[in-house]
């Protein structure tokens, strides 16, 4: 019997230090992005702006309004470049965007902005169903693509278009920083984003490269958009962005990462609202790169700090557990997103990064019970990376 007591202590032991052993995996990943983030906006800025500008066509697919809709419409009239053009594109003249459109060409006559409606229905995502068609009416060889919520600065235009000018570069895709109204689900949002998301951008950059573009900021040309065969072929698709970069580094483009970002609107939520956006970004994530979705759990600290807490044979140990959490979960949020995105939001809201790892680790969980994700009022399973509408569901997304 004392044999037997013997060896179940030791194999507690041995789970014990195990438990231990992967608790610290997390860190190293913590560790591993703050030297990556220093590396990357430390480097010097080698976009620099080139005079020879291109003339490029900004393309905008939008559907209503947000709270800074017309600060966001604005900033792209107030480039510093000579020569381009803006192509919005809405699903049909009620759309609420179109009178503070109509407005933006009223105030901005010098520059050549233009409003499509009613684009062709080619598949379940009718952002990808209005971008190309714009891509069609565009008049330049270069596009540049950006989300309804995006505003950017004066001199995006001429960081984002400059790295085209190498023939291996196929896209240039960008950071955003948060413009968040006063309520926690956007807060939780927007620090998600800028204090973890972009930390795997990052790693992923030094491990692979990156094969992906981030979906509020794509600059890019017809020849790139032509060589994976259109939007067309990505009219069913759930992550129009990230097939689009993946799709140009497969036919050999370069992903550029910009220095430059832009900002993006996080309008309040309710908690159904904050909790079905949050499972259709997760699932997103899920359905595009299934592997590395498995792997987010050794990058997240919080439960395994909570697991090493419990195991800990000793209070000193599990002190050091928490310590090690808390302030190498704290120094990447704030290299990461606050130093070198700038993200004002993260800047102010730094003590809400514990909640969010919180609620995170619930969203990752739950991703894995279902193979539907709702949009908009419409749900859809997702079959081979393709969006397939749920009988009886009325429209399509947006």
């Amino acid at each position: 019997m004392m044999a037997g007591w013997l060896s179940m202590i030791r194999d507690y032991s041995l789970w014990r230090d195990v438990l231990l052993l992967v608790s610290a995996v997390p860190l190293v990943y913590y560790l591993m992005a703050i030297v990556t983030a220093l590396r990357f906006f430390g480097g010097e800025q080698g976009q620099s702006r080139a005079e020879d500008t291109p003339p490029a066509s900004l393309l905008k697919p939008v559907r209503g309004v947000d709270f800074g809709s017309y600060e966001n419409f604005a900033s792209f009239c107030q480039q510093d470049y000579p020569e381009y053009e803006i192509l919005f594109a809405v699903n049909d003249e009620n759309d609420s965007a179109v009178p503070l459109i109509r407005q933006i060409m009223a105030e901005f006559p010098q520059r050549r902005i233009r409003l499509f409606t009613r684009a062709e229905e080619l598949g379940a995502n009718r952002k990808v169903n209005k971008l190309a068609m714009l891509v069609r009416e565009a008049q330049y060889d270069v596009l540049v693509l950006t989300d309804g919520d995006v505003r950017v600065g004066p001199n995006y235009l001429r960081e984002v278009v400059a790295p085209l000018r190498t023939k291996k570069v196929g896209a240039v895709t960008s950071f955003y920083r948060a413009i968040a109204q006063e309520n926690l689900g956007a807060k939780l949002e927007a620090i998600g984003v800028s204090s973890d998301f972009f930390a795997g951008v990052l790693m992923a950059r030094w491990k692979e490269g990156i094969r992906f573009a981030l979906g509020a900021s794509i600059a890019t040309t017809k020849e790139w958009v032509r060589k994976v065969g259109g939007f067309e072929v990505l009219v069913d698709t759930l992550a129009d962005d990230y097939e689009l970069g993946l799709g140009i580094a497969k036919a050999g483009g370069q992903i550029v990462l910009s220095r430059e970002p832009v900002w993006t609107l996080y309008p309040a939520q309710t908690l159904r609202g904050f909790w079905e956006h949050q499972l259709r970004w997760a699932r997103t994530v899920r359905f595009c790169r299934p592997l590395s979705y498995l792997g987010l759990l050794f990058t997240q600290g919080l439960p395994w700090t909570v697991l090493a807490v419990l195991a800990a044979p000793a209070a000193w140990i599990a002190g050091a557990c928490i310590a090690a959490y808390v302030i190498l979960r704290f120094a990447m949020a704030w290299t990461v997103g606050v130093w070198g995105v700038g993200d004002n939001i993260l800047r102010r809201n730094l003590w809400l990064v514990p909640v969010r790892d919180a609620v995170y680790f619930v969203v990752w969980l739950c991703s894995f019970a279902s193979s539907r994700i709702r949009w908009g009022s419409v749900e859809y399973k997702i079959k081979m990376g393709r969006m397939v509408a749920v009988a009886g569901n009325g429209k399509r997304a947006a």
